[in-house]
């Protein structure tokens, strides 16, 4: 942070306030329903991501590159929605609108980065589905444990990197105005445009942070499934087609669910009213987490084998314990 402050002089001085008022929903009948709603939605995604971590871990079938990419989906998936939601309902259910600067800068900083990873994520999955189509043979050579570790462990330093940029930027904003930020959390394009300095560097970045994580993973995923359509259309049989993309579907659902509502909200811009934006991307920050695990747990068939594997085990310790009490 004081590397951009010293970098513009030590005379200028930064009008920062004590506290920004988040306004979230504002005007909506009835609100209150919705944010029950996204209790539920949280527990339900504690509970399916930690049985997908757990069945994973518990596995040792499931330690491929691929499970590792899923697994650590599942670990963002459940530090996104711990850092967004509990703050989102401690705000709004129980009327604390008011955050410090800091922690509103530490809650963005987090939202962001999560939010990234699971983008991230994703584009790792769908280089692995790639490989694994595109290049059967040689997929256990090009896709590893070591080189699944090492993609996911860049995408962590690029996130961070990323979104330390972005918060360190609005740290140079003076806000002498407003303080009442449009949004369900600390959004960062909401912060800067209440700053009543040049908030030019802060708008391009954050222009180019969009692109980051939504433009360009989005390109990537789709260039992909165009190179897996044509390299299934080279396929001999239709049974053979459908084995290859079956193993695809799980991830093509996450892939949807996850960009389909941010494109819409992005693309629409100022044509989307301010409510209907907030409601869309608050569903598109808090629904994915919760349809993840659900998704791979009924779409995918080795969980789906695991977890009736660990089941099985289970009833069957219990039953000789029981017999052991018995006897």
């Amino acid at each position: 942070m004081d590397f951009f402050n010293s970098a513009l002089g030590k005379n200028i001085t930064f009008v920062r306030p004590a506290y920004f008022i988040i306004s979230g929903f504002s005007g909506i009948p009835n609100i209150k329903y919705y944010y029950v709603f996204l209790c539920f939605v949280y527990i339900v995604s504690v509970l399916g991501n930690t049985v997908v971590m757990a069945v994973i871990y518990l596995d040792h079938n499931l330690r491929t590159p691929k499970y590792i990419a899923v697994f650590h989906l599942a670990f963002v998936d459940l530090l996104g929605s711990s850092a967004l939601v509990p703050k989102l309902l401690d705000i709004f259910l129980f009327n604390h609108p008011y955050i410090s600067y800091n922690d509103c800068l530490t809650f963005l900083f987090f939202c962001y980065t999560f939010l990234s990873m699971q983008v991230f994520n994703l584009v790792a999955l769908s280089y692995d589905r790639l490989i694994a189509i595109l290049h059967p043979l040689h997929y256990h050579v090009k896709v590893t444990h070591r080189f699944m570790l090492s993609l996911i462990a860049s995408f962590w330093v690029f996130a961070i990197t990323a979104v330390l940029i972005a918060v360190g930027l609005l740290t140079r904003l003076s806000f002498c105005r407003s303080v009442v930020i449009n949004s369900y959390f600390c959004d960062h394009g909401q912060i800067y445009r209440l700053a009543c300095n040049d908030y030019t560097p802060s708008h391009v970045f954050g222009v180019f942070l969009v692109a980051l994580i939504l433009w360009f993973p989005l390109a990537f995923v789709l260039l992909s499934y165009v190179c897996i359509g044509y390299a299934l259309s080279k396929v001999a049989t239709a049974q053979e087609r459908y084995k290859a993309f079956r193993t695809c579907t799980a991830h093509l659902s996450l892939v949807a669910i996850y960009f389909i509502p941010l494109v819409i909200t992005f693309t629409a811009g100022s044509a989307i009213h301010p409510n209907a934006r907030i409601i869309n991307l608050s569903l598109a920050s808090v629904f994915p987490p919760m349809l993840n695990p659900i998704i791979y747990v009924l779409q995918t068939q080795e969980i789906k084998a695991s977890m009736k594997k660990i089941i099985k085990v289970r009833k069957e310790s219990k039953m000789k314990v029981k017999k052991v009490i018995i006897k």
